[in-house]
């Protein structure tokens, strides 16, 4: 009997934490987003320099763009610490220090968590703007838009910013006007493997937009078009299928590992080189 009593106490303890937990209620899409609009840019924490060996052996010396300063923006893509497998040979091949502003969750559009457009709007003075796109805006159904959305054919019409291409027209603008002799590069959005339409270019499959993957990434490329900005297809480029994304992904089937970043660092820093 008194051992039942010394472990009453903690039976009861066990059984409210157990209940509070049941009570506990996932949070809403809305909160989600509250909380990823929060989230700022950490330029100081993602800074890349130059090894100092590695960039003697670099064949692209006497290139364009080596020794240019590199800032990027994007979503989680361009920020996780696997990204870094790929910004540090940008660094090392074109002898150069590698500024990352994107934060996870962001996507073009302004109401797509700390968007592109925010980041764009905090960034400093670089030689090159690297504009990496992410899934978010498709996943979230944020909408598509029009490449000719925030243009001078609007009249910039600000109404158009919640638009996947509203927010590209604008961080390029943005950026010109930052640095009128830089040059900005895209990056397309990357496959992801949680369903066909993240990886098969024919899925007819859309999201709650009616519009499915490859058109946002058709959208992407048509902005640039426009601007005559120049763009790594890294969707159509990727080299990575439903066969051996294993290889190159993490389990939760959207973000890569390190080995994947390698696989497409050769392509980015040949692409970023000219």
């Amino acid at each position: 009997m008194r051992k039942l009593l010394l472990l009453l106490p903690a039976f009861l303890l066990l059984s409210s934490v157990l209940q509070a937990q049941e009570q506990r209620t996932p949070p809403t899409p809305e909160q989600i987003q509250a909380y990823l609009a929060s989230l700022r840019p950490e330029p100081e924490k993602h800074h890349l320099f130059p090894d100092a060996e590695a960039a003697k052996e670099s064949p692209y010396k006497g290139f364009a763009n080596y020794g240019k300063r590199i800032a990027v923006f994007g979503g989680s893509l361009s920020v996780n610490k696997e990204s870094d497998a790929a910004k540090q040979q940008w660094a090392n091949q074109l002898g150069t220090e590698v500024v990352t502003y994107g934060v996870g969750g962001a996507g073009f559009s302004i109401e797509q968590g700390c968007s592109l457009q925010k980041q764009v709007d905090e960034a400093g003075v670089y030689d090159i703007y690297v504009l990496w796109a992410s899934t978010n805006d498709y996943v979230n159904s944020r909408p598509c838009g029009n490449p000719l959305d925030y243009t001078a054919l609007d009249n910039y019409d600000e109404g158009k910013l919640n638009t996947q291409c509203g927010g590209i027209n604008y961080c390029i603008k943005r950026l010109r006007e930052k640095n009128p002799q830089a040059k900005i590069y895209f990056f397309t959005s990357l496959r992801f493997f949680g369903q066909d339409a993240g990886h098969n270019p024919f899925s007819t499959a859309p999201n709650l937009t009616g519009q499915t993957f490859v058109q946002y990434v058709d959208a992407q490329k048509a902005c640039c078009a426009y601007h005559g900005v120049p763009v790594l297809d890294q969707f159509s480029m990727q080299d990575v299928d439903e066969h051996n994304y294993e290889l190159f992904y993490q389990k939760d089937k959207l973000h890569m590992n390190e080995d994947g970043y390698r696989r497409i660092a050769p392509l980015q820093v040949s692409f970023l080189a000219q």
